[in-house]
C-alpha cells in the first residue's frame, strides 16, 4: 500500500514536470462559439467557423519572458446549428474538428507533436426574456452540456500518449451555464450594449493514462460589447469591439492540482460583419490578449483570429387564400 502511495506521488510529480513545459491555454474554443440569436418560431441558423488560436508568449506568472522556443498553434472548424422552437425558446449544437501542433525548438533541436481529430460537441437550450429588465433590453438564459465526442487517448510517433492539452476530446461532460444581455436605445436603435458570460463546470476524464483522473479546471467568461449597424457601399455591416475576461482553475490529476495550469486573461476583441445577402453574414474576429496573469509559467495567446459565415433560414409564411 505504501509503495503504492509513493508510485503515486512521484507519477504524479513526473507528470506535472513534463506539464510545466507544454500546459497552455489553448484548446478548443467552444465557449467563444456559442450563443446565436434566438429568432422568431421555426428559424434556423447555420454557421461555419475558422478559429486560428497562436500561443508563443511564455509568460510566469504576469511576467512575459524573453523566450520563444516554443509554439503552440491550433487550428479549429466549428459548426453551428440553432433552431427557434419557439419565438423565445431554442436549442443550438455545436460540432469541432481540430488539429492542434507544439513545437519546441531548443539548442539546434526541434520537437513536434500534433494532433487531428474530431473534437468534443457542446448542446445548448436558450430561452429569451424580452423587456424582462428594461425598455428594449433582451435577458437570455442558457443550459447545456458539452459532449465528449473526441478522441483522448491519441499517440505521437513515437507511441506515446499525448497529454491531455494536445488532445482533440477530453472524455469528460461538462455542464455548461450560459446567458446573456443585450440593450439597444430609442435615440438610435442600431447601436446596442450587450454582455455575456459563460460558466463551465468541468467533468473528469476517469481513464487517463488507463488508470487516472484527469479534470480541466472550471472556467469562467465574461464579455461587454459595444456594436453599431452602418450603411457601407449600399451594404449592411456591424463594427462591434468587445472586452473578454477568462478565470481558469487549476487542472487536477488524481484529484490533486496540477501546477503551471490556471490563471486570468483579458483580451480586445474587435469584430466586422458584412451582410452578404439579406440572410448571409460573414465576420471576422481579432482577439488580442491585455493582460495575462498565469499559474507558474505557461504559454498565452500571442493573437487569435475568427472567421465565420453563418446562414439565416427563416420560416415559410402561411399564405392565406380568400374565395
Amino acid at each position: 500500500m505504501k509503495l503504492k502511495i509513493v508510485f503515486s506521488a512521484f507519477s504524479l510529480i513526473m507528470l506535472n514536470a513534463a506539464k510545466a513545459q507544454t500546459c497552455c491555454s489553448g484548446g478548443i474554443p467552444l465557449s467563444n462559439n456559442i450563443g446565436l440569436a434566438i429568432l422568431e418560431k421555426g428559424t434556423t441558423q447555420i454557421g461555419i467557423n475558422y478559429d486560428y488560436n497562436n500561443l508563443n508568449t511564455l509568460n510566469d506568472g504576469s511576467e512575459k519572458l524573453d523566450d520563444d522556443s516554443r509554439l503552440r498553434v491550433t487550428h479549429s472548424v466549428l459548426f453551428n446549428v440553432s433552431y427557434a422552437i419557439t419565438d423565445e425558446l431554442s436549442v443550438e449544437g455545436l460540432f469541432t474538428w481540430v488539429n492542434q501542433r507544439r513545437k519546441i525548438t531548443q539548442f539546434g533541436n526541434e520537437n513536434l507533436d500534433q494532433t487531428s481529430g474530431i473534437g468534443d460537441g457542446l448542446l445548448l437550450m436558450k430561452y429569451n426574456f424580452p423587456n424582462a429588465i428594461g425598455e428594449n433590453t433582451d435577458l437570455n438564459i442558457g443550459f447545456g452540456t458539452k459532449i465528449p465526442f473526441g478522441s483522448s487517448t491519441n499517440k505521437s510517433d513515437q507511441g506515446i500518449t499525448l497529454n491531455a492539452d494536445l488532445q482533440p476530446g477530453s472524455n469528460a461532460w461538462d455542464l455548461i451555464y450560459w446567458s446573456s444581455i443585450s440593450k439597444s436605445f430609442n435615440f438610435r436603435p442600431s447601436f446596442n450594449i450587450s454582455t455575456r458570460f459563460i460558466f463551465r463546470s468541468t467533468g473528469t476524464n476517469n481513464s487517463y493514462f488507463g488508470d487516472s483522473t484527469y479534470k480541466f479546471g472550471n472556467e469562467l467568461q465574461a464579455f461587454i460589447g459595444f456594436s453599431d449597424q452602418f450603411l457601407l457601399f449600399k451594404t449592411s455591416t456591424t463594427p462591434s469591439i468587445f472586452i473578454k475576461y477568462r478565470n481558469a482553475n487549476h487542472d487536477k490529476i488524481g484529484g490533486f492540482n496540477i501546477a503551471n495550469t490556471g490563471g486570468n486573461w483579458v483580451s480586445i476583441m474587435p469584430d466586422f460583419s458584412v451582410n452578404i445577402k439579406t440572410n448571409i453574414v460573414f465576420s471576422t474576429t481579432f482577439e488580442l490578449p491585455i493582460y495575462s496573469n498565469v499559474d507558474g509559467t505557461q504559454l498565452t495567446p500571442t493573437y487569435r483570429l475568427t472567421t465565420r459565415v453563418l446562414f439565416t433560414i427563416l420560416p415559410k409564411k402561411e399564405v392565406l387564400i380568400l374565395n
